[in-house]
């Protein structure tokens, strides 16, 4: 996995005054810890930050820090509910060569049977890997799967130099029986026979006019 270098900054006021500053200035207030050392406060440019996160698991060499650069994972990401934007990041160090566990997604590719559904239990997989060598994803391949048929932990296809940090029994993805249209009805609660009684009734037909209806009635002597 290629690294992405980001300049940091050394922080020294802490609390949510300090922090609110600090974005305000355009950059995310983060933490920095591992291997031991007391954590380390620091500030990271906003921009580069996202483009950042946007890969899974992305390793981040951290420039300008006392001591020199350092290696490190994102740990856990704090965004704005409303505009998405990174408020706080904590960061992991790592070196090369250090196995670290992480969630790795798992995409799904092809079709299951026609008379069948897909369901996925898990979208991300914890792996152990190499922090230098964490792969992007794990991808299955379930075209023409036949009602029944399951793939568990243990059935991955994994890189090299990755291991499962999960049990091997553990359900990925199974395929299920479509549902009918009475199960779905049953499901969301639609009493039988709802949908006929709520078709509006056909008007009925106009009666005929009587014989000689509309015409006026003969005058005594006419």
């Amino acid at each position: 996995m290629p690294e992405v270098r980001i300049a940091a900054e050394p922080r020294t006021e802490f609390g949510k005054g300090p922090a609110r500053r600090v974005r305000r200035a355009g950059r995310v207030p983060a933490v920095l810890y591992g291997h031991g050392a007391d954590p380390r406060h620091v500030s990271l440019p906003g921009h580069e930050v996202l483009l950042a996160l946007r890969t899974a698991n992305v390793l981040i060499r951290l420039e300008g820090l006392p001591g020199g650069s350092q290696l490190a994972l994102p740990k856990a990401v704090q965004r704005d509910a409303i505009k998405g934007y990174v408020q706080h990041v904590d960061l992991i160090m790592v070196r090369r060569g250090e196995k670290v566990t992480v969630e790795v997604p798992v995409t799904v590719t092809g079709d299951v049977a026609a008379d069948g559904l897909l369901d996925q239990q898990l979208i991300q997989i914890a792996v152990e890997a190499e922090a230098t060598n964490i792969p992007p994803g794990i991808e299955v391949n379930v075209e023409g799967m036949p009602i029944g048929a399951a793939v568990h932990a243990g059935d991955l296809t994994l890189p090299a130099g990755v291991s499962l940090a999960v049990e091997r029994d553990v359900l990925v993805l199974h395929v299920i029986a479509s549902p009918t249209a009475a199960q779905i009805e049953a499901e969301l609660g639609v009493p039988e026979g709802a949908a006929a009684e709520a078709a509006p009734a056909a008007p009925a037909p106009a009666a005929a006019p009587a014989p000689g209806a509309g015409e006026q009635p003969e005058s005594p002597g006419e």
